[in-house]
């Protein structure tokens, strides 16, 4: 059973056609990468497979369940799309507590542990703004991984990462997808997560125009 199914999704902003009769399947524990210029439509196909936006045509379905019909979003997925809604008058610690309050599961969790694991010191008592880009990137990945979610859904994971910090979330990653976990990357170039995926595409114009590359490590 395919855990994510995008069926002839289309959808239209102004006259605008951002994705064009798209059809995507990603079976569970696999992981795709989507790589693409700005506007290919990377970012939006995103947005619809979480729920954030719904198609005017075709269907998305994660774990049977169709996106906007059955339910409004998947509660079993982590999220990095844009700069996630963090506070800035609170430390990063803080932040990710707040967020786990609101969390569907409200499973035990070890918020420092996963800080740690995305290479951020939970005892840093600074607010948020004063995070670099980095910082704040890592962050974000951890609040979408806090939570144990089943799939993983990540817009430009390696943004604003120095080389260590790439290839730390890197490792990260693909020690996730050997915990059997779902993703979908999208970059704007395939090297940054060929290594990660089982198969990568590339968006042109709101399709997916060909299979780039991928690797079956």
């Amino acid at each position: 059973m395919n855990h994510i199914e995008v069926r002839a999704v289309t959808k239209t902003f102004d006259r605008h056609t951002v994705l064009d009769n798209v059809s995507l399947s990603v079976a569970k524990g696999r992981c795709i990468g989507l790589v693409g210029a700005n506007g290919s439509g990377k970012t939006m196909l995103m947005r619809c497979i979480c729920g954030f936006v719904l198609p005017d045509k075709g269907e998305v379905y994660v774990d049977g369940k169709q996106i906007g019909k059955d339910v409004d979003f998947s509660p079993c997925t982590g999220i990095v799309i844009e700069a996630p809604g963090f506070l800035p008058v609170y430390s990063g610690l803080t932040n990710l507590a707040i967020l786990m309050a609101y969390c569907t599961k409200k499973k035990e969790c070890d918020l420092g542990a996963i800080m740690r694991s995305v290479g951020l010191e939970p005892n840093d008592r600074r607010p948020l703004r004063k995070y670099s880009m980095g910082m704040r990137q890592r962050l974000g990945i951890a609040q979408a991984i806090m939570d144990a979610p089943d799939i993983l859904i990540l817009d430009e994971p390696f943004n604003s990462l120095d080389k260590d910090g790439v290839k730390e979330i890197a490792a990260l990653l693909l020690s996730l997808k050997h915990q059997g976990k779902t993703m979908i990357l999208a970059s704007h170039h395939s090297d940054d997560i060929d290594l990660l995926c089982d198969e990568v595409y590339e968006m042109e114009s709101g399709k997916i125009s060909k299979q780039t590359g991928g690797s079956s490590k």
